[in-house]
C-alpha cells in the first residue's frame, strides 16, 4: 500500500484542518496516509509521496513552511510532491493570485521541489483570540472571515492519488 506524508505548517490551526480533510479524501483512495507538523518531520524515508501545506500570512508562507521546505530539500526531489497554501482571508481573485504568487516564490527559492500540483485555498481568521502582532488594534477590528471552500478542497485531495502517481502502489 502506498504512503504519504500529509505536513502541515499552521500558527492557529487552520491548515491542520485542511490537511486532516485531505488525508481523510486520500485515505479514502485506499492509500496510507501520516499527518505531521512539518516542524516535527524528521525524515521522509519510507513515504512514497509527500503533501505540504502551508498557512500564508500576509501573502508569505510562515517561517516553519519554510523551513520544512528548505530541510528536506533533497528528500522532496525523490519522490512525488504536491503543495497547498492557505491564507486569502478576502474573496477576491487578486488576493488569491497573489497568494499563489508568494507560494510559488518560496517553491522558486527551493528550486529542487517540483510539485505535480499546487494550490491555493482560502484562509481562516478569527481576530477575537489574536495576541500582538496579529491582533494589533487594526486586526481586532476585522470580521471574522473563513473561506476554505471544501469542496474544492476535497475535489483537489481527489485528484492527488492519481497526480502523486500512487494509484495502483
Amino acid at each position: 500500500m502506498a504512503s504519504v506524508l500529509v505536513a502541515y505548517a499552521t500558527k492557529f490551526g487552520s491548515t491542520r484542518e485542511v490537511a486532516d480533510a485531505i488525508a481523510a479524501s486520500i485515505q479514502e483512495r485506499g492509500v496510507k496516509t501520516d499527518v505531521r507538523a512539518a516542524r516535527d518531520v524528521k525524515s521522509l524515508e519510507g513515504y512514497d509521496a509527500v503533501i505540504f501545506g502551508g498557512a500564508l500570512y500576509f501573502f508569505r508562507l510562515i517561517r516553519e513552511g519554510r523551513r520544512f521546505l528548505r530541510r528536506h530539500r533533497k528528500a522532496l526531489a525523490k519522490v512525488p510532491v504536491a503543495v497547498f497554501g492557505i491564507g486569502p482571508t478576502e474573496d477576491t481573485e487578486k488576493y488569491y493570485l497573489e497568494a499563489r504568487k508568494h507560494l510559488d516564490k518560496s517553491l522558486i527559492n527551493n528550486e529542487s521541489v517540483s510539485p505535480v500540483a499546487v494550490a491555493v485555498f482560502g484562509g481562516k481568521f478569527d481576530p477575537s483570540g489574536l495576541k500582538f502582532p496579529y491582533g494589533n488594534a487594526g486586526t481586532r477590528t476585522m470580521p471574522p472571515a473563513d473561506l476554505r471552500d471544501w469542496e474544492a478542497i476535497k475535489a483537489w485531495a481527489d485528484s492527488l492519488p492519481e497526480a502523486l502517481g500512487l494509484l495502483g502502489s
